[in-house]
C-alpha cells in the first residue's frame, strides 16, 4: 500500500537541482572548530577594555596576603599598563600548624591552553575558589578611571610577605602572573594570564585556609555605529597587548 508513495518521494527527489543535491551538512572536526572563536565586533566599538586580577590566601589564623593586578585600556592610552594594589591583613587566632599534606603529579598543567581551574587538596576544613567574569556593557563613551596601586613595568616583580606567606607579582614576555606561596607549608597558588590562556591553580597542604582567585575581563561597546575613520582608534591599543605576551 505504502510503495506508490515512497516511489513518488524517490521520483521527486531526482528532478530537484543539481546544487541542492550537492549542498550536504559538514561536520566539523576539532582542529577546524578551534578555529572558530564566535561572534565579532569590529574595532572601532571597542572604546574600554580592562583585566582585573585578584589572588589571596587567608590562613588558619585569619591573616591573609594577596594582591590585584588591573588593566585599563581606552582610546587615550598610550602603552597598556597594570598597577597592583597589595592586599595585607592580621589575623586575630591561632597560628596555623605545619601542613602534612602531599600532592604529586600536576607537571602537565603548564602546558595547558585556554581557561585552566585547577584545586588539590591534601588537608581539612579548606576552601578554594577560581573564578573567570566576561563583563560587556554599552555605552556612548568609555568610562573615566583611575588605575590605583604600583605600575608593573614589563619584565618587573614586586614582592610583599607577611605572617600568611609570602606573594610575588611578575610581568614578563609571557604576560602577568601572581604567586603565593603560605606559610608553614601550607601550600600554593597560582593565577597567569598570557598567551591567550588563563591558569588559576591551588594546592592545598595544611588545614582552614581560605584561597581565592579571580579574574574578570570588561569591555564597553560603542552603542553607536562609529564613523569609518575612527574603525581603528582602538585597534591600535590593543596591538599593544603583544608586546606583553597576550
Amino acid at each position: 500500500m505504502k510503495t506508490p508513495i515512497w516511489l513518488a518521494v524517490v521520483c521527486l527527489a531526482a528532478s530537484l537541482p543539481t546544487q541542492a543535491q550537492t549542498f550536504k551538512p559538514i561536520e566539523l572536526n576539532d582542529q577546524e572548530l578551534a578555529t572558530l572563536r564566535g561572534r565579532y565586533v569590529m574595532p572601532g566599538r571597542i572604546i574600554s577594555f580592562g583585566i582585573v586580577m585578584t589572588s589571596t590566601w587567608q590562613n588558619a589564623s585569619g591573616e591573609v596576603i594577596g594582591a590585584t593586578s588591573s588593566m585599563q585600556i581606552q582610546q587615550s592610552t598610550l602603552t597598556p599598563q597594570f598597577y597592583v594594589s597589595m592586599i595585607d591583613e592580621k589575623g586575630n587566632g591561632s597560628a596555623s600548624s605545619q601542613g602534612t599534606g602531599t600532592v604529586i603529579g600536576g607537571s602537565g598543567l603548564n602546558s595547558t591552553e585556554g581557561v585552566t581551574q585547577v584545586v588539590r587538596a591534601a588537608g581539612d576544613k579548606n576552601t578554594a575558589y577560581n573564578n573567570v567574569d566576561i563583563n560587556v556593557t554599552k555605552a556612548s563613551q568609555a568610562p573615566a578611571t583611575q588605575q590605583q596601586g604600583q605600575a608593573l613595568a614589563p619584565g618587573s616583580t614586586l614582592v610583599n610577605a607577611n605572617g600568611a606567606g609570602s606573594l610575588s607579582v611578575s610581568s614578563t614576555g609571557t604576560g602577568v602572573q601572581l604567586n603565593i606561596v603560605a606559610n608553614n607549608n601550607q601550600g600554593s597558588t597560582q593565577q597567569r594570564l598570557a598567551q591567550g590562556g588563563l591558569m588559576q591553580n591551588t594546592t592545598l597542604l595544611g588545614n582552614s585556609n581560605r584561597v581565592s582567585n579571580l579574574t574578570s575581563l570588561n569591555v564597553v561597546l560603542r552603542d553607536n555605529v562609529p564613523t569609518a575613520g575612527s574603525l581603528n582608534g582602538n585597534l591600535d591599543q590593543l596591538k599593544g597587548l603583544r608586546t606583553l605576551g597576550f
